[in-house]
């Protein structure tokens, strides 16, 4: 693991990163338990090199995470409220001896106010391949209405990066992130159901979403079993 020096970063300013992803009918999040003492929980995050801009820095930070990279990945608020700071996470390190792995100046450097650029990211799932990051215990998916408590405002993070999630949701296309190559109209439907936490009329959704004119439809999609079998989908480039 590389040796965390606090010199190389940018001064109070960091990179949070609400990771959305779906699997099994279920809007997911991915979060990270932090690797000190106590129950503490943190959206993927990082800081910024002082040679590199913000947009690299959040893409590098989730590629460490999850692997992956040209993903939508898109920024959507800043968080420096007044107070804002890991003092809380850190007390119980700053009168620690010298670790292996960093020096008591990095964590009074760590237990600053920090200044956190929000971005939100859309992944598939089946294509993630999970990674610690510097910090982390372990990292995992979890339903966003099951979220463990968060460190500091990321549970705040959550709700604005969902809250921003739908309202883009039709107009850029973003859906396609979060589902494979194709798919059914009953499966976009019930990604519909998961992000927006309520139930679309069936007819009523596919209307709406065949006026929008961003589906190309495929072969329809056989099983074997005696229902009429349903045409796949994809999303038009």
């Amino acid at each position: 693991m590389k040796l965390f020096k606090a010199e190389e970063y940018i001064n109070q300013l960091s990179i949070d990163s609400v990771v959305f992803g779906y699997k099994n009918k279920e809007l997911k999040v991915l979060v990270a338990k932090v690797h000190f003492d106590g129950d503490f929980w943190s959206l993927p995050g990082g800081f910024i090199y002082k040679e590199e801009g913000t947009d690299l820095a959040a893409a590098r930070v989730l590629e460490e995470r999850t692997g992956l990279k040209d993903i939508f990945l898109e920024q959507y608020r800043v968080f420096g409220q007044e107070g804002r700071s890991n003092n809380v996470l850190f007390e119980s390190l700053l009168d620690k001896p010298k670790s292996d792995f960093f020096t008591k100046e990095d964590y009074n450097w760590l237990s600053q106010r920090f200044v956190s650029i929000g971005y939100y990211a859309l992944v598939e799932i089946d294509k993630v391949k999970l990674s610690k990051g510097v910090f982390d215990e372990k990292v995992e998916w979890v339903d966003y209405k099951k979220l463990p408590n968060l460190i500091m405002d990321h549970g705040l993070m959550v709700e604005h990066a969902l809250e921003t999630l739908r309202l883009n949701f039709d107009r850029k296309l973003i859906g396609f992130n979060l589902l494979p190559e194709t798919f059914t109209m009953r499966e976009l439907k019930e990604l519909y159901e998961a992000v927006y936490d309520k139930p679309f009329a069936r007819n009523n959704f596919q209307k709406k979403m065949l006026d929008l004119n961003v589906l190309e439809r495929l072969e329809k999609k056989y099983t074997g079993a005696a229902n009429k079998a349903p045409y796949l989908y994809r999303f038009k480039h």
